[in-house]
């Protein structure tokens, strides 16, 4: 598998997306997965807000949140679940933002359907995938890594459940999530500073599904777990959440 980063201008509120595509894509050919950062999705929605203070971004994360736990950590965040997805101050981020926060695009699903649609019709290719990606923290672990907010063009999970280990034994639980490993692959190339590439193209990949529709709302919510089911579930639960 190969992850080559594509460098773009600056991206500033006003900017049109397929514009930038337009601009700066290279030839994409069949077998592709295209990884766009979500921020340059949301600063070319306006998904974007000044704030003055503390307290205007803290309302700012609350409001995004769909839960949140009402107490901040050492480092000024708050924790959060939006979307699904368990993240700090509910994916807002202020780097690259022109000093204004950045919140997560509007429906990041319909966006991957859009830029897949786009990709397939204007280089007339069938087998193409598109992730927006963004970047969550670890539990015990410093740094981040990429994850998929959202997909489409191909499986995101890939399900060994029921399939031989190469000893005889059946899996009973094991599913591998290509889509937030690819996220996870196309973000340390894309980076986290100033690197001026949110854009990657990835290649090559080896036994992979593409599908020429995009997740349905039931396959979307098969690629969640929620909270009650979830392995780390009882530690969740714990946690005075608020809406």
């Amino acid at each position: 598998m190969k992850v080559k980063t594509i460098k773009t201008g600056k991206i500033v509120a006003g900017d049109k997306l397929f514009e930038i595509f337009d601009q700066f894509l290279p030839v994409i050919r069949d077998g592709s997965i295209l990884a766009v950062t979500s921020k340059i999705i949301s600063i070319c929605e306006e998904r974007i807000c000044k704030v003055e203070d503390e307290a205007m971004k803290e309302e700012a994360v609350k409001k995004e949140a769909d839960l949140y736990l009402d107490e901040k950590n050492p480092y000024g965040f708050y924790l959060t679940i939006n979307e699904g997805i368990l993240i700090p101050n509910a994916g807002i981020d202020e780097s690259n933002g022109n000093g204004n926060l950045i919140l997560w695009p509007k429906n990041p699903w319909k966006s991957a359907k859009e830029i897949r649609n786009y990709l397939a019709s204007r280089f007339k290719i069938k087998n193409v995938g598109v992730i927006i990606t963004d970047s969550k923290t670890t539990p015990l672990r410093w740094g981040t890594t990429g994850i998929a907010l959202a997909f489409a063009g191909f499986a995101g999970l890939r399900d060994y459940i029921g399939q031989p280990d190469i000893f005889g034994r059946k899996l009973q639980s094991t599913k591998a999530n290509i889509a937030d490993g690819l996220a996870a692959a196309a973000v340390v190339e894309m980076g986290e500073g100033a690197e001026q590439t949110p854009l990657a193209l990835i290649t090559g990949m080896q036994n992979f599904n593409f599908i020429s529709s995009s997740p349905s709302i039931n396959e979307i919510r098969s690629f969640q777990i929620a909270v009650g089911d979830d392995l780390y579930g009882p530690l969740l639960e714990k946690g005075n959440w608020q809406k």
